[in-house]
C-alpha cells in the first residue's frame, strides 16, 4: 500500500507541469500557421516551450531541411537561412541535425528534393518527409557501392573516407574535396543526382593522382576519392573515358521520401511517449534539463515544431528528453522525434528569433534546419496596432504591406467595421514586397469610421494557386495629446509634483502609470472611467510602496479602453534627487 501511494505521489508530482501550464494566446504567423509560448511550472523551475502548429505539408505549404550556406561543410544561423529564402518563401523553422563542430557536417541523413546528400546515422532516428506530407521517424541504414572495370567496392557519400576507403563527393559537400594524404581522385564533369536505390552511371573525365585533396567538384558533377592502399588502383580500375556505376541503397527503402534530416531519438510512436528508444545517445545527452528541439505530426496531419528554452534559471530551466516526449503527446503528436538540443536549440520566423537561446539570447550557427515554408501571399502585421489620426503627431499614419514569392494577380483592400471597402492595389504583380500608407480617410477624403479594420489580400499565382491573407488593426481616436510637466523633476519628501494631461475624444476606462523605460510599473496614478474631455493625473515622486523613487528616466503610460479597443500613449521625463 505504501509503495502504491509513493508511485501515485510521484506520478502526481510529474504531472504538475501540465496541471499548471499557462499558454499565451496563439499568434498568427502566416495563414494557417500559429505560434504559442507555453509556460509550465515544474518542481525544477519554470519551463518555456515555443510551439508552432502548421498545416500538413502540401500545396502552398512545405516541410523541408535547409542546408547552411548550401554546403555540408560550414555553419549558418537559422535566422540567416530564413533571410536567404525570404524572396521565394515565408518560413518558420527550428535547428535540425546534430553536427560536427569542427567542420559543420551534419551527423545524420540529409535528403533535399528527393536527392540524398548525406548518409544516415544508422543507430539514431532519421526524420523523413513524404511527398504526401507524412512524417516518418525511422532508423535508416545506407550501403554504397561503386564499380569500374573491376569488382564492386564499398563507397561513402560526402564524408571523408577512412584510411583505406572510397568516398564520392558531390557539389553538396562544398566547392572542393577534403584534404587527404596519399590519395587519388577521378573526376566526373556530369554525374546523376543521388537518387537512393538507383544505379547511377557517369563517365570519368579526368584523374588526379597522386592527390592531396582540394580538387574542385564540378557543378552537376562529382569526384571519387580513394585513400591509402586503395589510391594506387583507382585510376587503373576507372581510367579516363570509362564508365563508372554507383548505387546508394537505403534500408528501409524510404520510397516516396522527398526530404529528410538527421535527429533522434524517437520520442513519440503511435501517439505514445517513448521512454527509452535504445538509440546511440548517452544519459548525459538525454537526462539533464536542457534546451530541446522536436518535430512531430498530429493524427490530422498538422505539423508541430517545438523549441524548449533552457539553461536560464528563473526564466526556463529546460526539459529532459522524456519530458519533451510527454509534451509532444500533450500537444497531440502521434509521431515525433527530437532534434539537436542544447545551445543549438532555436526557433525563428521570417528571420527573427521566437525562442530565447541559452547562449545569452544569441543564436549559434548550425549545420542545417527544418523549415516550414509557405509560398502564398503573406501580409505582415501592420506597423502600428492602432491608427490614431487625431492630429497629436502620434500614430497618424498606418503602414501596410504584402509579399508575394511568385508572379501573381493580386487584389488588396481595406475593409472597415461597417463593411466599407477601400481598394489598395490590384492587377498583375511580380515577386516582391508592396507597401502602402493610410491616414484613416475614405476614398472621398472624409474620416473613416472608427473601429476594427482589416487589410485583406488575395493572390492567384502563375501556377493557378489561390492564397489569401489578412491582418487587423484598430482605427481609434479616443486618446490624444499626452503631455508631462515638468520634463525634469527633483524628487523630494514634500512638494514633488509631476502632472500628466491627455484628451479623451470618447468616454473610456483609463489606466495611468509611472513606469521605467522597460515598462516596470513604479506607481499606479489612476484606474477609473473618465468622460470625454481634457483630463489630468499627478505623481508625487513616490513608488507604490510609499518610498521616494530613485533618480533616472521614467515615462507616464496612459491606456484608454472602450468599445473601439485599447489605445496607449507614452511620455518620458527625468527624475533627480
Amino acid at each position: 500500500m505504501r509503495r502504491n501511494l509513493s508511485i501515485f505521489l510521484l506520478v502526481a508530482l510529474f504531472c504538475v507541469p501540465s496541471a499548471f501550464a499557462q499558454d499565451a494566446a496563439p499568434a498568427l504567423l502566416m495563414p494557417g500557421v500559429t505560434y504559442t509560448k507555453r509556460v509550465q511550472f515544474t518542481p525544477h523551475g519554470p519551463v518555456v516551450l515555443n510551439v508552432v502548429t502548421a498545416p500538413k505539408p502540401g500545396g502552398l505549404y512545405s516541410l523541408a531541411p535547409v542546408l547552411s550556406n548550401e554546403t555540408l561543410v560550414g555553419r549558418e544561423k537559422l535566422t540567416d537561412m530564413q533571410k536567404r529564402l525570404s524572396a521565394t518563401t515565408t518560413t518558420v523553422g527550428v535547428n535540425g541535425d546534430y553536427f560536427n563542430v569542427n567542420d559543420g557536417r551534419p551527423s545524420g541523413v540529409l535528403v533535399r528534393n528527393g536527392v540524398l546528400e548525406h548518409p544516415p546515422e544508422p543507430d539514431r532516428t532519421s526524420v523523413g518527409i513524404g511527398a504526401d506530407g507524412t512524417l516518418r521517424a525511422d532508423r535508416v541504414r545506407m550501403l554504397g557501392f561503386w564499380r569500374g572495370t573491376g569488382p564492386r567496392l564499398r563507397v561513402g557519400l560526402n564524408d571523408p573516407p577512412n584510411e583505406n576507403g572510397y568516398a564520392l563527393f558531390t557539389r553538396a559537400y562544398g566547392a572542393t574535396t577534403p584534404v587527404a594524404d596519399n590519395a587519388s581522385e577521378i573526376v566526373f564533369q556530369q554525374f546523376p543526382t543521388i537518387a537512393p536505390n538507383n544505379d547511377l552511371t557517369a563517365v570519368v573525365t579526368s584523374a588526379v593522382t597522386p592527390s592531396t585533396g582540394r580538387t574542385p567538384i564540378p557543378p552537376g558533377g562529382a569526384v571519387l576519392q580513394a585513400t591509402g592502399s586503395n589510391a594506387f588502383g583507382l585510376v587503373g580500375g576507372a581510367p579516363v573515358g570509362s564508365t563508372v556505376t554507383a548505387r546508394f541503397t537505403l534500408n528501409p527503402a524510404w520510397d516516396g521520401i522527398v526530404g529528410a534530416v538527421g535527429g533522434g531519438p524517437e520520442i513519440v510512436a503511435d501517439g505514445k511517449a517513448v521512454f527509452r528508444a535504445g538509440e546511440a545517445f548517452t544519459a548525459a545527452q538525454l537526462t539533464p534539463h536542457d534546451p530541446r528541439t522536436a518535430v512531430g505530426q498530429r493524427a490530422d496531419g498538422k505539423i508541430l515544431l517545438v523549441a524548449v528554452d533552457g539553461s536560464q534559471p528563473g526564466y526556463s530551466v529546460g526539459m529532459t528528453n522524456f519530458d519533451l516526449a510527454l509534451a509532444l503527446v500533450q500537444l497531440g503528436a502521434v509521431t515525433a522525434s527530437a532534434l539537436d538540443s542544447g545551445p543549438s536549440t532555436a526557433m525563428a520566423f521570417d528571420g527573427q528569433l521566437l525562442s530565447r537561446p541559452a547562449t545569452d539570447g544569441r543564436e549559434i550557427a548550425v549545420s542545417d534546419a527544418l523549415m516550414l515554408g509557405y509560398t502564398g501571399v503573406y501580409v505582415p502585421p501592420p506597423a502600428e496596432p492602432v491608427l490614431s489620426p487625431n492630429r497629436d503627431g502620434v500614430d497618424e499614419t498606418q503602414v501596410l504591406s504584402y509579399r508575394i514569392p511568385r508572379p501573381a494577380t493580386v487584389q488588396a483592400s481595406l475593409v472597415g467595421p461597417d463593411g466599407t471597402t477601400i481598394p489598395l492595389d490590384s492587377g498583375a504583380r511580380t515577386p516582391g514586397t508592396y507597401r502602402f500608407t493610410w491616414t484613416g480617410t475614405t476614398s472621398t477624403s472624409t474620416p473613416a469610421r472608427e473601429g476594427l479594420w482589416r487589410v485583406a489580400v488575395t493572390a492567384t499565382d502563375d501556377q493557378g494557386r489561390v492564397s489569401q491573407a489578412d491582418r487587423t488593426f484598430a482605427l481609434n481616436n479616443t486618446l490624444a495629446s499626452l503631455r508631462v510637466r515638468p520634463a525634469t523633476v527633483k524628487v523630494r519628501k514634500k512638494g514633488t509634483r509631476v502632472g500628466a494631461s491627455f484628451t479623451l475624444a470618447h468616454a473610456a476606462k483609463v489606466t495611468a502609470t509611472v513606469e521605467t523605460p522597460r515598462g516596470v510599473v513604479v506607481r499606479v496614478l489612476a484606474r477609473k472611467s473618465f468622460t470625454a474631455g481634457r483630463r489630468a493625473v499627478t505623481w508625487n515622486g513616490r513608488t507604490g510602496a510609499g518610498t521616494l523613487a530613485y533618480a533616472g528616466s521614467y515615462r507616464v503610460h496612459v491606456s484608454a479602453a472602450n468599445s473601439l479597443g485599447e489605445a496607449d500613449l507614452y511620455a518620458s521625463f527625468t527624475a533627480r534627487r
